[in-house]
């Protein structure tokens, strides 16, 4: 797989426009490279944002969801190349799976890359995997991410292998809260994340891409699980969310919990039971 090196972060709100340009072109198979962009830092201010509205301390370690927000623009370039055999706009993220080896700390000097890879059908269309690894100029690779995102009508071929299995948290039947989710927390998170896809944030756009309205960012929720969980994990953790149903805004969401043998596990569902997010916390090995 070939690497092109990136000079700069790609801007997002051009990848959109461009998104809207593409959306109805595209190759037949994934990109065969990788993007890399050396030199990236975490910015305090951007973390203290990112905390207030994913419910984070400000001030304390590095989320571990945050590192996303830096590869999320390199995901982006990918999926607005024409070349990209899905269409940006509508995309459903399924699933993200994020292990990290130690904090990361702010001002640190750090290398994306990422791929796309594992582009297969789904029984509702297609989907695709978009994989990302930050590490140190030296080599020590500290985070990578896996994210499953979804395409209503796309068409791919079947898998050759199954996927991993999924989360199965073992909860209990009385939720530990019960949060309000915000009307505007689509908005919010989209202007710290940048992220502005309209299914967040336009009810109209939500409705025409098949969702039921304006949902929440899927990245939102498990940074919102995640920090109702601080303290109870260490940084060297792996965390596998899936996205099970959207979870509307604004809403009423329960947020269950337990203690596994060698971590967490928690799931978020809706006041009629239906499960939003399903989550596993354990020690990344």
């Amino acid at each position: 797989m070939a690497t092109e090196t990136l000079d700069a972060p790609p801007t997002l709100g051009a990848l959109y426009g461009r998104a809207l340009l593409t959306a109805r072109s595209g190759g037949d198979t994934l990109p065969d490279r990788t993007l890399e962009l050396a030199g990236t830092t975490i910015d305090a201010d951007a973390v203290a944002d990112y905390a207030h509205v994913c419910g984070f301390r400000v001030g304390g370690d590095v989320p571990l969801t945050y590192p996303h927000m830096l590869a999320f623009p390199l995901q982006m370039r990918l999926m607005t190349d024409r070349e990209f055999p899905l269409p940006a706009p509508g995309m459903v993220h399924l699933r993200n799976v994020i292990s990290q080896r130690r904090a990361l700390e702010v001002g640190e000097p750090l290398t994306l890359r990422v791929h796309a890879e594992r582009l297969v059908s789904h029984p509702k269309g297609a989907q695709v995997d978009l994989v990302a690894n930050v590490s140190t100029p030296d080599g020590e690779d500290t985070w990578h991410s896996r994210s499953t995102y979804f395409v209503r009508g796309a068409q791919a071929d079947d898998a050759a292998e199954p996927a991993p299995p999924e989360p199965a948290p073992v909860v209990g039947d009385r939720p530990h809260a019960v949060w309000k989710v915000p009307g505007d927390i689509g908005r919010r998170y989209a202007a710290v994340s940048g992220d502005v896809n309209p299914i967040h944030i336009n009810s109209l756009a939500a409705k025409a891409f098949g969702m039921p309205g304006t949902i929440a960012h899927g990245m939102w929720s498990k940074a919102r699980v995640l920090a109702a969980l601080s303290g109870r994990y260490g940084p060297a953790s792996t965390v596998d969310a899936v996205f099970r149903a959207p979870l509307r805004t604004p809403s009423t969401a329960l947020l269950y919990t337990a203690a596994a043998k060698d971590g967490w596990d928690a799931a978020l569902r809706s006041s009629k039971g239906k499960d939003h997010l399903l989550l596993t916390i354990r020690p990344s090995s």
